[in-house]
């Protein structure tokens, strides 16, 4: 069978773009100068990181992220392309959203940390009773079943029923914190529509539905075409590991060197280290922590600092499920 997008693009050649779609608040979390707002935006994954930073590829989008990416994505969009001299037909596709862990979580309208389930990609997670014994503990280092787009709009639209109860608030908490579930990119619309037709304002009710219905309201990147909002987007490794792990890590080593007033070997140390040779302006941390505290703190201080050095090249060389696995068989010896 011919493919539909020949004729899509009158014999012209077809080329896919794919897209890096980042999202996050501004003002909110850190001044009540200005009002909370969203900034999204989108690079072509496709180009150099040095053709991506010039000023004509920076192109700000505040909404309606899905429905341009659907509008280019059915109609295509003709091109001239330099290097086969002739019209092309570009279509675009989402490859993954970025952000950091809070607006991930939005975006895929995840409870977050609160929730039993506590992850956005996978149902990891058990009553907390469970999750503090031995094997639970491990258990929460290995991928659970992993989390479906249309099971989640499935989930919002029961929390959109159970509002509509008696007690409806209490009820979705709790179902909130069973199915990590959280429509919160669109909470704030659906529960004005339904206080509408609580009040029996159905005239205003039926005006702000327009031709939509209330489903229709929900996280519209749950629908998107391509796109697997609960798989698609990378773990963000700035503030998991880089300001979490190792930074919380290096406030406890060196409270412990100045408990033991060894702050200034460790300093002389570190002014010491000879950086000939090295391609990198900037040493790690992580990696070179070991050298330098060997003998003046625990074993498992030391032995925890070159576990960090091993994670922290896992990432940038490997996947995250191989980062777990890593992590699983360290936890799991004696």
């Amino acid at each position: 069978m011919p493919n539909p997008l020949c004729e899509k693009s009158n014999g012209q050649l077809i080329l896919t773009i794919p897209l890096i779609i980042f999202m996050d608040n501004v003002s909110g979390n850190v001044s009540k100068q200005w009002n909370k707002h969203h900034a999204v935006y989108m690079s072509n994954a496709s180009m150099p990181c040095e053709m991506l930073e010039k000023e004509f590829c920076v192109r700000f989008i505040i909404k309606a992220i899905k429905e341009s990416i659907g509008a280019a994505t059915d109609k295509g969009i003709v091109a001239y392309d330099c290097k086969y001299r002739d019209e092309v037909m570009l279509i675009p596709y989402g490859l993954f959203e970025a952000g950091d862990n809070p607006m991930q979580v939005e975006e895929c309208s995840h409870g977050s940390l609160h929730c039993n389930y506590f992850c956005r990609t996978c149902k990891v997670g058990e009553m907390t009773s469970m999750k503090q014994s031995d094997e639970g503990y491990l258990k929460l280092f290995k991928i659970g079943e992993l989390r479906r787009p249309e099971e989640t709009i499935q989930q919002i639209l029961e929390q959109i029923e159970l509002l509509k109860l008696s007690g409806g608030t209490t009820k979705v908490q709790n179902a909130v914190s069973s199915t990590g579930t959280h429509n919160t990119i669109s909470a704030s619309i659906v529960n004005h529509l339904l206080e509408l037709r609580k009040q029996r304002l159905e005239r205003e009710f039926e005006e702000m539905l327009g031709s939509l219905s209330v489903e229709d309201h929900i996280n519209p990147l749950l629908s998107m075409t391509g796109l697997n909002v609960h798989q698609d987007m990378p773990t963000e490794i700035l503030h998991i590991i880089l300001l979490g792990i190792v930074k919380y890590f290096w406030g406890q080593t060196i409270w412990i060197l100045d408990k033991a007033h060894l702050i200034k070997i460790f300093q002389t140390r570190l002014d010491n280290i000879n950086k000939d040779g090295l391609n990198s302006p900037t040493l790690s941390l992580a990696q070179l922590m070991p050298f330098l505290i060997y003998d003046l703190v625990p074993s498992t201080v030391l032995n925890g600092w070159t576990v960090i050095g091993q994670l922290v090249v896992l990432l940038w060389h490997t996947r995250i499920d191989d980062v777990k696995e890593y992590l699983v068989c360290y936890l799991s010896q004696p």
